[in-house]
């Protein structure tokens, strides 16, 4: 089997946990597979990096940072390269450039565009572990580039996927994907199984195991994912296409977003355009609009309501500001929370929206904004019940058995 293996930066947090990862690695080896393994920065490197950075300039160059950021992944490539040699096993270490990950021109947040395996390919031929820094790529200029937040999840998914791996392992210090975060419910469960849509739709409304773009990525390509964790010897959980017994699952997960601000629009005038012209401007200054409500007209006037990320409400405010002369005023709740419900088995089972409104009711919890889609139900609620809306739904729903 080729296997692809991504560890994160808390499984490579120091040299002892490094030789752990290399011991894991041998062990997949010994077992007759193929192994890409896919690094992070060891935990902690790359904000020791942007301080560096931030210590000549409050704005440093994006080209730069991405040489600068780039290398703390080759790093630990290299030492886990150098630990297996050591074990007697033969490993080599590639950058994104040598692995072949090519990118567009967007520095600090690129995409994978193509990657050529002929390097990884020569590499296992030879009889190698091919170690790859991940997070990085290099575009049509010969720059390099890093992939964002989340970008070594990326870089194992694109090469798994590049590669026609048959699984693609992502290691971190949890387990697998849970029904709800256990620090909030320690009844949570973890999940042997969920769906590609099931695992975007958590990872966009909190959950942190999985960076959505990698799940997307990994749907795209068909390639088979499974969450574990790198000190423990778990199963963990496969993320992959869901089928009929998935359905059967009326609920899979709950997940909770602290980071949520409410904006409320009154008296605007209800003609064609003004909602295009708000949500245009909001969008110029890259304000991610999550949930979005309109009251009926009332006398040629409307109401609005909307979401933002409460990391991005001051520049909010600051848009709004450039239209208030057409609207009658405006307020701002940055104490809300979202807590939302995610399922495949909505799409045949009637009711569950039900089941919630009236267990949160039956806890004294109100229900300020909804959003639905297909698998899933969102609602914006005080944040002071965030926590205990996460745990009456979990009993709810029955996760815990």
């Amino acid at each position: 089997m080729l296997i692809v293996q991504k560890y994160g930066g808390t499984s490579v947090g120091s040299l002892e946990r490094i030789e752990n990862v290399a011991k894991r690695v041998a062990k997949a080896r010994d077992e007759g597979n193929d192994l890409v393994v896919v690094v992070s920065a060891m935990s902690g490197e790359t904000n020791k990096l942007i301080e560096y950075a931030h210590h000549f300039s409050k704005t440093p160059s994006k080209r730069e940072m991405d040489i600068l950021l780039s290398s703390g992944e080759r790093v630990t490539a290299s030492l886990l390269a150098i630990a297996l040699q050591e074990m007697g096993y033969k490993a080599i270490a590639m950058t994104g450039r040598q692995a072949g990950i090519k990118t567009d021109d967007s520095h600090t947040y690129a995409r994978i565009s193509s990657i050529d395996t002929q390097n990884i390919e020569n590499a296992i031929k030879d009889g190698n572990i091919v170690i790859v820094a991940g997070f990085q790529g290099i575009n049509e200029h010969g720059n390099v580039t890093t992939l964002g937040r989340g970008g070594s999840d990326l870089s194992a998914v694109a090469l798994a996927g590049a590669l026609k791996a048959d699984a693609c392992e992502i290691y971190s210090d949890v387990d697998g994907i849970y029904t709800t975060d256990p620090r909030i419910e320690p009844k949570a469960k973890k999940l042997d199984f969920i769906s590609y849509d099931e695992m975007l739709e958590l990872s966009s409304l909190g959950a942190k195991v999985l960076q959505n773009r990698s799940v997307e990525l990994a749907k795209k390509m068909g390639v088979k994912i499974i969450a574990k964790s790198s000190f423990t010897d778990g199963k963990g959980t496969i993320i992959a296409q869901e089928d009929k017994n998935m359905e059967e699952v009326l609920v899979s997960g709950i997940a909770l977003d602290k980071n949520q601000a409410r904006v409320s629009l009154r008296d605007i005038p209800d003609r064609p355009g003004i909602a295009a012209d708000i949500f245009k401007k909001l969008a110029n200054e890259q304000i991610n609009v999550d949930m979005i409500i309109q009251n009926a007209s009332k006398e040629g006037m409307t109401n609005l309501g909307f979401t933002v990320p409460q990391s991005e409400i001051e520049r909010a405010k600051k848009v709004i500001a450039s239209v208030s002369d057409e609207i009658g005023g405006s307020d701002y709740d940055e104490n809300v929370c979202k807590v939302s419900i995610v399922g495949v088995g909505m799409k045949s089972h009637s009711g569950i929206a039900a089941k919630a409104f009236e267990s949160l009711a039956d806890n004294s919890i109100n229900i300020e904004m909804i959003s639905t889609s297909e698998i899933k139900i969102s609602m914006i609620i005080d944040e002071k019940f965030g926590e205990l809306a996460v745990r009456v739904l979990h009993e709810t729903y029955e996760l815990d058995k």
